[in-house]
C-alpha cells in the first residue's frame, strides 16, 4: 500500500530538485525526506527519485508517482469538502469553467433548465483558456470545463494518466466574416485562396495559428491587421473594415456591416466538449453534461 503522506514528501522533491530544499518545505529534516523516500521506494519496488551531485530527479516510476499524487490529492480534498458540507447541512454547489464564447452561447441555456432541477444549488463560473480550465478540473477547483479543441485528437484521451474524461457536445465549423462593402460580400462559401491579398483580424491566438497553417496549404502568408482575444471585438473591427476574420459559429454574431460565408474545405474546425475528473459521481454534474449533450 502507497502512503499518501510519502507521495507528499515526493511531490516537494520533485518541485524543489533537492532533499534539503523539499525538507525546508515541509518543516522536516533531510534526513526525515529522505528516509520517507526510502521507505517509498520499498513499497513500490523501485526507484522514484535518481540523485546526482546536481540535485535530484524523478525515475519514470517516480513521475507516475507524482502524477497520481496530483490526482489523489485534488481527489481527497473534493471529498473531504463535500464530508464537511453534507455534514453542516451546506448549500449544494458547483464550479464550472469555461471559455468565453462557448459559456456565452452554451452556457446560459443549459444552466437554466439545471436551475429547475437543483433551484438551490451555489454556482460559480470562471472563465478562462483551455488549459487553465483542464487544471483547475484536475485540480478540483473545478466540477466541469466546457472546453474546445481544433482537428486532431482531443486535449484529454483515454488512457490518459490525469484522470480527466472528454464528452462530445458539438461540432463548431469555422465562417469567414467580411465588411458589408467586401468585394466577395454577398457569397455563400469563400476559398482561403481568395482571401491572400486582405488583411486579417483574429479573434484568438488558436485562430491565428488556424489561419497561418490553412494559408500556407493555399500558398500565401496572411497579412495581420489586429490580434484580439475576443471574437465579438474581433468582428466590430471587420465592420470597421479594419480586415477580415475566420470566426466559429458559436462566436459569431450577424449584424449591419459585415457579411458571413461558409469557408469552403480545406478548413478547420472547432470541437466543443465537456471535461471531467473519470470517477464523478455528482447527480448535478451528471445533469449539467445532459443538459449540454442534449441541447
Amino acid at each position: 500500500m502507497i502512503d499518501i503522506q510519502r507521495l507528499r514528501v515526493l511531490q516537494e522533491v520533485a518541485v524543489h530538485g533537492s532533499f534539503s530544499k523539499a525538507a525546508t518545505a515541509l518543516l522536516l529534516t533531510p534526513s526525515a525526506v529522505s528516509q520517507q523516500i526510502a521507505a517509498l521506494e520499498r513499497s513500490v519496488g523501485a526507484p522514484v527519485v535518481q540523485r546526482s551531485a546536481r540535485g535530484t530527479s524523478l525515475t519514470e516510476p517516480g513521475r507516475l508517482l507524482v502524477e497520481s499524487a496530483d490526482t489523489i490529492h485534488a481527489e481527497l480534498a473534493h471529498v473531504q469538502h463535500e464530508i464537511g458540507r453534507l455534514a453542516n447541512g451546506s448549500q449544494d454547489t458547483l464550479t464550472v469553467a469555461t471559455f468565453t464564447s462557448g459559456g456565452q452561447r452554451l452556457l446560459p441555456s443549459a444552466l437554466t433548465r439545471l436551475h429547475t432541477r437543483h433551484p438551490n444549488v451555489l454556482l460559480t463560473v470562471i472563465e478562462g483558456e483551455v488549459a487553465e480550465s483542464l487544471a483547475r478540473v484536475k485540480s478540483g477547483e473545478a466540477d466541469l470545463a466546457l472546453a474546445y479543441h481544433f482537428d486532431g485528437p482531443p486535449p484529454v484521451r483515454d488512457g490518459d494518466r490525469n484522470s480527466l474524461q472528454w464528452t462530445p457536445v458539438m461540432d463548431d465549423p469555422m465562417f469567414i466574416v467580411l465588411p458589408a462593402a467586401h468585394r466577395l460580400a454577398g457569397r455563400s462559401s469563400i476559398a482561403l485562396a481568395e482571401l491572400a491579398q486582405d488583411r486579417w483580424v483574429h479573434g484568438c491566438i488558436q485562430i491565428a495559428q488556424q489561419i497561418n497553417t490553412f494559408a500556407a496549404l493555399a500558398g500565401f502568408e496572411p497579412q495581420v491587421s489586429c490580434s484580439t482575444t475576443d471574437y465579438v471585438f474581433a468582428q466590430s473591427l471587420v465592420a470597421a473594415g479594419v480586415g477580415v476574420a475566420l470566426i466559429p459559429q458559436v462566436a459569431l454574431a450577424p449584424g449591419s456591416g459585415v457579411a458571413i460565408a461558409e469557408l469552403q474545405a480545406p478548413r478547420p474546425c472547432r470541437h466543443i466538449g465537456i471535461v471531467v475528473k473519470r470517477r464523478r459521481t455528482r447527480t448535478i454534474v451528471n445533469d449539467l453534461i445532459a443538459e449540454l449533450t442534449t441541447a
